[in-house]
């Protein structure tokens, strides 16, 4: 079940949840260092991380799944939000050259369906990044965060969903290796977890970000051809010689 998009805007006004924007995005900002001349969409409640390249792209959307609800943002801008069918988005085909998805997935009821859709969407040589909690991670554990709600992810299950659905990974990063404790000492070393954790590429952490590209062919297994060899047969009737009949103007009675 779909988080509210109330409960998903306070988290991020809160404390902890400015910890965990921050340490997400600079992982985002790190794989995608801009989107200039490019066609941005968020999908899910992503407008957190839209934030650096609305502007700086050449078209900014946000998708909100109709379950979650949605909010205007910029809070000061145009709108570029709207409610949507996630697994019916209201675009044409091959029309989008960013997607990032966040707190969607892990909440989708047919994984697959969500993915489909965002391959229709993507341009060629288009690039998702998608951004899951991870089911080793401690975040996954306490349901006060959105990052406790829905289905956590290992980076195996990652790997299968993308290759049945016709993506290609390219990354795989880690984020979130602070504790998700609202306490003062802990946040305050918010940057040295995330460095320490982003340095030594550690396990564990709370948010996986996959970056992956639409495979444009499915691939088609070759089968060597296999030879054979059968046993020549003798043929069941063979030809005799047959006796001469005799007219019935040459008998003698």
């Amino acid at each position: 079940m779909s988080l509210d998009v109330t409960d998903l805007r306070s988290f991020y006004a809160s404390a902890l949840g400015q910890v965990a924007h921050r340490a997400v995005l600079s992982r985002v900002q790190a794989l995608w260092p801009n989107c200039k001349g490019h066609n941005l969409l968020g999908l899910g409640f992503a407008t957190p991380f839209l934030g650096p390249y609305h502007g700086q792209a050449l078209r900014t959307l946000a998708f909100m799944p109709a379950e979650q609800g949605v909010l205007h943002w910029p809070d000061e801008a145009p709108n570029v939000t709207a409610l949507v069918e996630t697994m019916a988005l209201p675009l044409g085909d091959g029309v989008i050259d960013r997607l990032m998805v966040m707190h969607a997935l892990e909440m989708s009821d047919d994984a697959h369906a969500l993915m489909s859709e965002i391959w229709r969407v993507l341009a060629p040589g288009g690039r998702v990044l998608l951004m899951v909690p991870n089911r080793r991670g401690l975040w996954a554990r306490f349901d006060r965060t959105p990052f406790g709600h829905g289905r956590p992810y290992s980076r195996r299950q990652l790997r299968t969903l993308l290759r049945e659905t016709e993506f290609s990974p390219l990354s795989f990063e880690e984020a979130l290796y602070v504790p998700p404790f609202e306490s003062r000492s802990f946040l305050r070393l918010a940057s040295v977890f995330e460095r320490i954790g982003g340095k030594f590429a550690l396990p564990g952490g709370g948010v996986f970000l996959v970056e992956a590209t639409k495979q444009l062919y499915r691939p088609i297994m070759v089968r060597r051809p296999v030879r054979r060899i059968v046993p020549a047969l003798a043929p069941a009737l063979s030809p005799v010689a047959g006796r001469a009949m005799r007219t019935i103007g040459q008998d003698k009675i």
